[in-house]
């Protein structure tokens, strides 16, 4: 089968024919329908980030198909069954696991990390976490589910917490991010959205955003949003992973409000702890979802209150792989899905 395999950041990304997976009694082979292009495989290809199964390795994490074959122990799915495999995978007999934290999942595996993964026709998966994609439902474009819209969907309902009413400022409007405006406007906040890219922003707006900064244009996002929500959000969301706007974000937020940190940074922030007491502040991580939380949302999907085919701006061949970063990294892009 062709795949795009990562031989570090000495020997890069290629497409290669490698075998097809076998699979244990407990797996499924999926023949892969669409896998969405992620920014996280750009830091392993770009910025050094190693992934936890040494190289070489097949990339890819967000993905669905159709089962082409089923384990002798597996009775959840069978072939020919649409599924979409969340990009987490969890243990479920863990402490965490077992007090419905699996997103934190102390043993998880993540696919194009842990193990080979979706960028290819066919990948082996655990049975255990896979959700059924319903007929009505477009299968390759719901591939982002599995990532794009379900981590910023348990980054809005479980760690930002956003109510009916309140004012909540996103920062950053890629992928993840304009899912975060979205779902935090369906879930009743008014949304600030905050990029330096007018096209995002334009983007933003479409997808639910109230009033939208650009932060090349302004002194302080914070003194903007304080000014705008009279004294500061009711929630501040990171979704960038830069530790100067995360730093900004924490300056937004109100007196009793929330920061929820969603993007991903190695580095060290600075903020003042003082405030965090005197003004009680919650600070809060967000990552991955739990794979309860994929069953409303594919719902949602299915009621047409999420459209999947919205989001996806554009779609490339396996071959193409490499002009998808591209497109991703000039900003012109929402998500692309590559189809094997």
């Amino acid at each position: 089968m062709k795949a795009a395999v990562f031989h570090g950041s000495e020997g890069g990304l290629k497409i290669e024919d490698i075998p097809v997976p076998a699979i244990g009694d407990d797996q499924i082979l999926v023949k892969v329908a669409g896998c969405g292009v992620c920014h996280t495989d750009l830091h392993y290809i770009e910025h050094g980030v190693p992934t936890f199964k040494k190289p070489p390795i097949v990339l890819g994490h967000e993905a669905s198909g159709t089962v082409a074959e089923a384990g002798a122990a597996v009775s959840n799915v069978k072939t020919g069954d649409r599924i979409l495999i969340p990009a987490v995978l969890t243990c479920g007999r863990c402490s965490f696991c077992r007090m419905g934290r699996e997103n934190i999942c102390s043993a998880m595996q993540m696919l194009g990390n842990h193990f080979d993964g979706a960028y290819a026709e066919y990948v082996a998966v655990p049975s255990k976490d896979v959700i059924a994609v319903p007929d009505s439902v477009c299968l390759e474009d719901v591939s982002i589910v599995a990532d794009a819209l379900s981590t910023p969907y348990h980054a809005v309902k479980n760690r930002a917490k956003v109510q009916p009413g309140d004012t909540v400022v996103v920062f950053g409007c890629g992928g993840v991010g304009i899912n975060a405006v979205q779902l935090a406007t369906l879930a009743g906040g008014y949304v600030i959205a905050v990029d330096i890219n007018e096209r995002k922003l334009e983007w933003a707006k479409e997808f639910g955003a109230a009033l939208t900064i650009n932060a090349s244009q302004v002194d302080r996002v914070s003194k903007e949003v304080k000014k705008l929500t009279g004294g500061g959000a009711d929630i501040a969301m990171e979704v960038i992973g830069n530790p100067r706007t995360i730093e900004e974000a924490f300056e937004c937020v109100r007196v009793g409000g929330r920061l929820c940190v969603v993007g991903y940074t190695h580095e060290a922030i600075s903020v003042i702890a003082g405030k965090i007491m005197f003004k009680e502040l919650e600070v809060v991580g967000s990552l991955g979802c739990r794979p309860l939380d994929y069953i409303p949302l594919m719902r949602m999907v299915e009621q047409g209150r999420i459209d999947v085919g919205r989001l996806v701006t554009h779609r490339f061949s396996l071959d193409e792989l490499p002009k998808a970063f591209e497109v991703m990294k000039e900003g012109l892009s929402l998500r692309s899905i590559v189809l094997p």
